[in-house]
């Protein structure tokens, strides 16, 4: 039996994942964590993570970056391999990730989509490919709910382009005031935000002849979740410390 902890479980993608562990059958969701500390009936939830008590094979974030530090402070006291599925973190927070990672097992990915992560491997062969020929433009979109811009997905494919590329691009997040022309080395990231869209992302590869364009589009923020679960399958059996991507879960798949 897989024992997780959920932070965020309160949240929407909370309640998703937490209904995705009681139908796997071989998951029990021994807490969860929820800042307001509301009541569940299918499981405790603690307002602080400090409070924890109990023995988890991983946690899985879907919270926010202010949890961050708590999490982090969980996890290397009681070495509990951490999932983090959320965005919108800070330098510093990336940073204090790295940290901890040489402590205990930590998976963090922009997005948990199995599917995005195929098209990340994809954008990054196609800008290897085409090199300095293509301008490459990355449109996301999702609900008018999220907040940070542009998404952290956005930013994995601009750098799986960016690793491939013959030169070390900018990035340029809107143009209303440069009032220019695009000058070659850019990546352009553009973001829209509107209804109950749950993630689109589209990279455009841009030639003077011919133009490549690489979509990947969420039908449900289910795929999330799973891919999260499966992340928390993975941390449970690594034994090293380390920090872990979709790049090593899809490349045990295959």
């Amino acid at each position: 039996m897989l024992k997780v902890l959920i932070s965020g479980c309160n949240g929407h993608m909370g309640n998703i994942l937490a209904q995705i562990c009681q139908e796997a059958g071989d998951v029990e969701i021994v807490c969860g964590f929820d800042l307001l500390g509301a009541e569940r009936e299918d499981f405790p939830v603690l307002s602080n993570p400090a409070a924890f008590q109990g023995e988890a094979d991983a946690l899985i974030d879907f919270s926010s970056p202010a949890a961050l530090s708590a999490l982090l402070e969980l996890g290397m006291s009681r070495r509990i391999p951490l999932v983090l599925a959320t965005t919108g973190y800070s330098q510093g927070q990336l940073d204090a990730i790295d940290e901890a990672a040489r402590v205990i097992p930590i998976f963090r990915s922009g997005n948990m989509s199995l599917g995005i992560n195929v098209l990340t491997q994809l954008v990054n062969r196609a800008a290897a490919a085409l090199g300095d020929s293509f301008d490459v433009e990355i449109v996301e979109r999702h609900h008018n709910r999220k907040v940070d811009a542009p998404s952290g997905t956005a930013l994995m494919l601009a750098q799986a382009a960016q690793d491939a590329l013959p030169y070390e691009p900018t990035y340029v997040y809107e143009r209303q005031s440069l009032r220019k022309p695009r000058e070659k080395r850019e990546i352009g990231i553009s973001s829209v935000r509107g209804g109950g869209i749950v993630g689109d992302h589209e990279v455009i590869f841009a030639g003077r002849d011919e133009v490549i364009e690489l979509k990947h589009s969420a039908m449900s923020r289910e795929v999330f979740a799973s891919g999260a679960l499966r992340a928390a399958r993975f941390l449970a059996q690594v034994k090293q410390p380390g920090l872990y991507s979709m790049k090593e879960l899809v490349e045990q798949i295959i």
